[in-house]
């Protein structure tokens, strides 16, 4: 890949990473929060949309040939931002704090100053490895729905 394409694709993915993690000043506090903390208050569809954002920094390093092992643990720094936001309250505590998408950017900028050449991407691999994420965030919204429908029948019994 050229050197001009990998530097533009490093600053979407800082971008990105920056927005849903770091965007928010947290007055009087040297702390900052993102949008996906924000999103993931969107019951079952913000942990869906902040996943599937997330994914997409996962992806872009794959283009730029980034190992397996790499890739997987990229997947699961989102995997476990994505399964503590099935938790109400205590999941966008989690997803504040844990901040999945600058852990993946600085993997991918920690490989890709090794001196070794990037490797070829595995397109099925990565497929395989999204498609887990998505069973995961599936069971994950699933939970979410049947809490919520648990305390609703709770409270109006």
């Amino acid at each position: 890949m050229r050197n001009d394409r990998k530097t533009s694709t490093l600053k979407r993915v800082r971008r990105v990473s920056y927005l849903l993690d770091n965007a928010i000043p947290i007055p009087g506090t040297g702390y900052r929060i993102g949008l996906d903390p924000i999103i993931g208050l969107l019951p079952g569809g913000g942990d869906v949309l902040g996943t599937i954002i997330s994914s997409y920094i996962v992806v872009e390093a794959a283009r730029l040939g980034v190992s397996r092992s790499t890739l997987v643990e990229m997947v699961l720094n989102i995997l476990l931002e994505t399964v503590s936001g099935s938790i109400p309250v205590l999941g966008d505590l989690v997803d504040a704090a844990w901040k999945a998408n600058v852990k993946n950017v600085e993997l991918l900028e920690k490989e890709l100053n090794v001196s070794s050449p990037p490797q070829k991407s595995d397109w099925l691999f990565l497929v395989l490895l999204l498609a887990g994420l998505a069973v995961v965030l599936l069971v994950a919204v699933g939970i979410s729905f049947a809490i919520v429908a648990w305390v609703f029948t709770t409270i109006t019994s």
